[in-house]
């Protein structure tokens, strides 16, 4: 099956469908949809034409209709979601002409309580790929309940659910201030804040890359931005971002993190944060080692990156040195799988992603020769070109066949792709053309025959697009061409001093007629540097001879009447139409000159040859000779007029190919207009349905009035019994007030007197265990004293002996005294005897010595016991205060012992 007859059967089923949503049409327009998934028609139903356009638009219809099976939805969705991802050109018809960003939205919105549902996940993932790099409208329907959606399912303990909501809220925020006011605006913004910031450590470095990217488009310029990107944090979020793009395994997170940091960039304090980051070199050299990397997408996102640290003047000076001079040693070169050694010079990378084929992804090569366009100027500034030269050389050998014309029969997208590329090659040589000693090098390499054959090429395929039918594309293309053309005249004439045949080619070129069309497109540009190319060129063609200048400023005057009568149009029309239609949007045209311009040349025209018929009556009768100058000056003036009328006629054709693309685009806009009429007409009948359901449950509610009325009633006199209870309540509430103050204090005083009472028994617990200690050393203190007295009593019965010992001695001192006596009286009796007493006397006063010995040896001991027993008798004095008045009676009879 075609594709064409693939789309009829497709826009049946789903005419079908909407006029009959039975399971069985619904399994028929599913099946139709597997059919269209099969096939790669991606080009054909975003080509603009009237049966593609209203598949889509049914297609979108019925997956926004909220009475459709997800299991339908689904299916929509994933095929539209498919040709999305396939191709730029058709992500961003869904999103601006068929608002299917919108059709999503309210997809979530109406599913918005069952968020766990698998429809709900595949529409926040669909979306998530569809805005990423796009500006979502605030004004587009639903947005406003999906960013509330999104603020309070962030938090959801489903992490695919928190991943894809964090991934489209960084899409929906990045660079757009409608919907960053929005968030700022929510009640639960700051709540919002703490969950971003708490996703900073999260686990998942995806999660971690959304939440800042977030952060930094809400925050950057306010306190909590200030706080999170401030000078010490920075540098850990460069460093994360840093080993993201060089360590990471995920494209998607490796694109965010690039995105962040490239958003950082435009933050004057934050470059220049990064200016100073110590690591700075090294991680340089890892990105640059990712130009290695197979991967396309890799590749631009991170030449996107080398781009953005190129508009910041001191990063762009490392990253010139970096490429263009011999590469430092790198650390750790084999962090990542499947990343060839990245000891090679990233020029040799850059060289190789410059050439890719014309058919490969177009981001490559175009940011690929932005970069270099970058390097070289910074080499020109900083004199780093002779350091450069080989390199130079390689690159122009390589880049001047990208010049090359392609096969005519690719198509028109193949061929657009070449404009692109060819527009940023010129860009190159232009920037190489700033040195001289550059500038001879691409003079020696360049040959005047490829500049013209771009340029004929260009100016052809832009004849084409004139006489085709006016669409968005075919503008576009026109703009492109026009810019190609006058970038390859501008570079022409920066070499025509080195090249005569450039020169001689230049001159040639600028007098084509076919100039006219990128000339007036320039002078009508709203590009600044387009229009500055222009002029400058246009200052050299003018004093040329056969310079079209009158076409010029005809077609230039053309254009400014349709940009009048546009806007006038535009200001007439209503704005809602313009959000309805999808090729009915005002698109600029190309070539238009107003009807009453060449109606106003015309009538001009006739009066002159009217006049000079007129002339001719009237000199009738002159002589010949007269008659024949006269005719001279006539024809010479009609053959001036001739050439004029000749101008006039292709203006006019101009108007003509310009009013059959007006024709044609009002025709999509009439048949998008009855698609779009159709559908009102079944809204109306589900509006006239729904006006039935809601007259029925009015008719109930009336009846529910009327039973409330009476309940309301009984509610009345029930509610004055409750007003008596109310007041009795006061009056117990009062007392109860009372009450509980007077509890208050007394709990207070409670509290005081408990303080107190432990205090207290503190206190006696401290005296008891002090009493108790005292009372064991009484008790020693009582046995010790027993002991001496004891001991005491020993020493007292030994004195008595000792005095029963002395009074015996003293008594035979007294009786041998009287012996002695009696000696005496009888000395004369005892002469004789006297030698013997006088021994026995002499024995006697031994003993007496030592008995008088012995004596003062006891008194001494006496003395010392007393003193002893004064010791003793202080000690049980004290034990006896102590012990408050107990063994009073023991204690006097101590002391009187």
């Amino acid at each position: 099956m075609d594709v064409s007859t693939c789309l009829k059967s497709l826009l049946l089923a789903i005419r079908q469908y909407r006029n009959n949503r039975s399971a069985l049409n619904a399994s028929q327009l599913q099946k139709h949809i597997e059919d269209v998934s099969g096939l790669k028609c991606g080009g054909v139903l975003f080509s603009g034409q009237v049966l593609p356009s209203e598949c889509l638009s049914g297609l979108v219809e019925v997956a926004g209709d909220p009475n459709t099976s997800h299991a339908l939805m689904g299916s929509i969705i994933s095929l539209l979601a498919q040709f999305a991802a396939s191709d730029g050109e058709a992500k961003e018809a869904l999103h601006s002409s068929y608002n299917f960003t919108g059709t999503l939205a309210s997809i979530i919105h109406c599913n918005r309580s069952t968020p766990e549902e698998p429809l709900v996940l595949q529409c926040l993932n669909v979306l998530q790929r569809l805005t990423y790099g796009v500006r979502t409208l605030h004004c587009a329907s639903h947005i406003h309940e999906l960013i509330s959606f999104l603020m309070q399912h962030v938090q959801s303990s489903n992490d695919d659910i928190v991943k894809a909501c964090l991934g489209l809220m960084a899409n929906l925020c990045r660079h757009d201030i409608s919907v960053q006011s929005h968030i700022k605006s929510q009640s639960n913004v700051k709540a919002f804040y703490r969950a971003l910031v708490n996703f900073l450590g999260h686990n998942r470095l995806t999660v971690v890359v959304f939440a800042l990217s977030i952060l930094s488009s809400l925050t950057l310029n306010e306190e909590v931005g200030q706080k999170l990107f401030n000078a010490k944090n920075i540098h850990q979020t460069f460093q994360l971002i840093f080993n993201i793009t060089v360590n990471g395994d995920g494209t998607l997170t490796r694109n965010y993190a690039v995105d962040l940091l490239v958003d950082l960039l435009k933050n004057p304090k934050i470059a220049d944060y990064l200016t100073k980051y110590k690591h700075l070199s090294v991680c340089l050299s890892e990105v640059l080692g990712l130009l290695h990397n197979k991967d396309p997408d890799t590749a631009s996102k991170v030449m996107e990156l080398l781009v953005s640290l190129c508009s910041v003047p001191v990063l762009r000076k490392l990253v010139c040195e970096t490429v263009l001079r011999p590469p430092a040693p790198r650390l750790q070169p084999a962090i990542r799988k499947g990343v060839q050694a990245r000891g090679s010079e990233p020029s040799l990378a850059l060289v190789h992603w410059v050439t890719s084929p014309l058919d490969g992804p177009e981001q490559c090569y175009m940011q690929a020769l932005s970069f270099l366009a970058e390097l070289f100027e910074e080499a020109i500034d900083s004199s780093l070109c002779s350091s450069a030269q080989s390199f130079v050389e390689l690159l122009l050998q390589e880049v001047l066949v990208l010049l090359q014309s392609p096969d005519s029969t690719e198509g028109d997208q193949l061929l657009k792709k070449h404009c692109l590329r060819a527009g940023r090659v010129v860009d190159f040589l232009l920037v190489l053309c700033g040195d001289d000693a550059l500038r001879l090098l691409v003079s020696q390499r360049l040959s005047p025959e490829v500049c013209v054959s771009q340029v004929e090429l260009l100016l052809s395929y832009s004849q084409d697009l004139s006489g085709s039918t006016c669409t968005t594309s075919n503008y576009q293309l026109s703009q492109l061409c026009s810019k190609v053309i006058l970038k390859t005249l501008e570079l022409m004439s920066h070499l025509r001093q080195q090249m005569p045949d450039m020169e001689t080619s230049f001159y040639r070129i600028l007098q084509d007629q076919r100039m006219v069309t990128p000339f007036s497109l320039a002078m009508n540009s709203n590009c600044r540097e387009h229009v500055q190319v222009a002029l400058r060129i246009l200052f050299e063609a003018a004093p040329l001879p056969d310079f079209p200048s009158v076409i010029l400023g005809d077609s230039i005057a053309a254009n400014n009447a349709y940009r009048q009568k546009d806007s006038e149009l535009s200001i007439r029309s209503s704005p809602a139409s313009e959000d309805v239609s999808f090729v009915g949007k005002s698109f600029p045209m190309m070539h238009a000159e107003p009807s009453g311009s060449a109606c106003q040349s015309i009538d001009s025209l006739i009066e002159k040859l009217q006049n000079g018929v007129e002339l001719q009556e009237k000199v009738k009768d002159v002589h010949m000779s007269e008659i024949i100058d006269v005719y001279e000056q006539k024809l010479s003036a009609l053959a001036c007029k001739e050439s004029r009328l000749q101008d006039l006629l292709e203006a006019k054709a101009l108007a003509l190919s310009q009013a059959d693309r007006l024709i044609a685009q009002y025709r999509c806009q009439r048949a998008q207009a009855e698609a779009e009429a159709r559908k009102l007409a079944s809204l109306l009948k589900d509006t006239e349905r729904k006006k039935e359901d809601l007259q029925t449950e009015l008719n109930d509610h009336l009846l529910e009035v009327e039973r409330l009325k009476s309940d309301s009633q009984q509610l009345l006199e029930h509610n004055g019994r409750l007003q008596e209870v109310a007041d009795q309540h006061q009056e117990l509430k009062g007392t109860y007030n009372q009450l509980l103050s007077r509890y208050d204090k007394s709990e207070g005083m409670l509290k005081e007197l408990q303080a107190a009472h432990i205090s207290l028994t503190q206190q006696a617990e401290g005296l008891r265990k002090t009493n108790e200690g005292l009372k064991l050393q009484q008790e020693r203190t009582l046995a010790e004293m027993a002991e001496k007295e004891q001991q005491i009593k020993v020493l007292k019965t030994d004195v008595l002996e000792k005095e029963r010992k002395i009074t015996g001695l003293e008594n035979d001192l007294r009786r041998q005294e009287e012996q002695i006596h009696e000696m005496e009286e009888n000395i004369s009796i005892l002469r004789k005897e006297l030698n013997k007493t006088e021994q026995a006397r002499k024995d006697s006063s031994i003993k007496a010595s030592s008995l008088e010995l012995q004596k003062s040896q006891l008194e001494a001991k006496v003395e010392k016991m007393e003193g002893e027993l004064s010791k003793h008798t202080q000690m049980i004095a004290m034990i006896h205060s102590l012990s408050s008045g107990k063994l009073k009676g023991d204690v006097t009879a101590n002391l009187s012992l």
